[in-house]
């Protein structure tokens, strides 16, 4: 076995986090430490790409506030993340989707895919 697999192996999380893809609406509930106090902030956003594989793996998520776009990149193995909600699961045909960075309004907006 390689070695940097055993690695990646023993250090990624034990599937405890939903599956979710770029496009999708995730609320991500993480800590947030402020002197010797601790509390837990939730956002919710658009997952506009999922990259790297294993422990390295990080996501991205975009949410407007405000009127103005705001991007945050989780990395999947973060102690900090305290649980990922999806709400609803986008349809789209890119798994990069930075295209929404220039779309303002209506056209920023993901279709919903039908699940059964």
């Amino acid at each position: 076995m390689d070695a940097i697999k055993f690695v990646h192996e023993q250090l990624t999380p034990k599937g405890d986090l939903p599956a979710f893809r770029a496009g999708d609406n995730i609320i991500v509930s993480y800590k947030i430490v402020e002197g010797d106090k601790e509390r837990i902030q939730d956002f919710r956003g658009d997952v506009i790409q999922v990259k790297g594989e294993g422990a390295t793996r990080t996501f991205t998520v975009r949410k407007m506030s405000n009127g103005v776009g705001v991007e945050r990149i989780f990395p999947i193995s973060s102690p900090n993340i305290v649980g990922i909600k999806v709400t609803k699961h986008g349809k789209v045909r890119r798994s990069r989707l930075y295209y929404l960075r220039d779309r303002v309004g209506k056209k920023a907006r993901i279709k919903e895919r039908r699940r059964l």
